[in-house]
């Protein structure tokens, strides 16, 4: 039995029209078969996580948790709506559509961590000068793909509220980093350490252990836990840490097509 479910609608933003994944220009997009450019994965993940916020509040910022997985693209200009409802476990099962498609779905729970993870556990390498191609050895299972560290400045962090579109006061009131800017964090572990041919987020599970703040030095340590092949796709999956200053503020299992069949070759 569930609740009744409540909605939030956002006006759906692609912030990565211009980055190096041609995935979310609108020409490549569409010779690849989508009707225009797609708004990445991490920020219809970061529209999910609004209602968990609202049920829970800065609790869920500092121990929850929340899977996530994406069907269909999100586009820009589009309305997003996410419905939540409560479970009967006292979760939030969660559905984002689009133009009345459904796009994604999430689970969120507050679940404390029960195996608390240290930097340490984490080997930090920082990405090479020059960047492989993404391949099966580029991204072999056990490889370790680190981001840059870099400030959380006031302006980065303003941004990202304005480009997700986020209206709850506490990241703004309290200089608190938004889930979803955390979650680019596992994205550039791969943007930073090979090159990639247009590729596509496709789930990840967040668990929180702290809140990362204005003025923290950011990044994410991962090491590669599988490479795979499914229905002539070959895909990724990420162990990653994200890290503010000298503690870990999240753990995060980050999957990804990063070679799409229409481009194997």
């Amino acid at each position: 039995m569930t609740r009744s479910a409540t909605a939030y609608t956002v006006e759906a933003y692609n912030l990565s029209q211009t980055s190096e994944n041609k995935i979310h220009d609108d020409t490549v997009a569409q010779k690849l078969g989508f009707t225009g450019g797609l708004v990445p994965g991490v920020e219809v993940f970061a529209y999910m996580t609004h209602p968990a916020v609202v049920r829970w509040g800065r609790d869920w910022l500092e121990c929850g948790r929340m899977e996530g997985g994406f069907k269909k693209p999100v586009y820009d200009g589009r309305i997003a709506c996410v419905t939540a409802s409560e479970n009967a476990d006292g979760g939030l099962a969660m559905a984002c559509e689009s133009d009345g498609v459904d796009c994604a779905s999430a689970t969120a729970l507050m679940l404390p961590p029960t195996h608390p993870i240290a930097p340490a556990d984490y080997a930090m390498r920082l990405p090479p000068a020059t960047r492989p191609p993404a391949d099966e050895n580029s991204l072999a299972v056990g490889n370790i793909l680190c981001t840059k560290p870099a400030v959380l400045t006031p302006e980065r962090h303003q941004k990202y509220l304005r480009d997700v579109r986020e209206t709850l006061p506490i990241y703004a009131q309290e200089g608190i980093a938004h889930p979803g800017l955390l979650l680019r964090l596992c994205n550039s572990c791969l943007v930073e350490n090979v090159v990639l041919s247009p590729w596509i987020h496709t789930a990840s599970a967040l668990q929180n252990y702290s809140v990362a703040r204005i003025g923290e030095e950011i990044s994410a340590r991962a090491r590669v836990g599988r490479n795979w092949e499914h229905k002539g796709h070959r895909s990724v999956e990420l162990d990653c840490a994200v890290i503010a200053d000298d503690r870990v503020v999240a753990h995060v299992t980050h999957t990804a097509i990063y070679k799409l069949r229409h481009l194997s070759g």
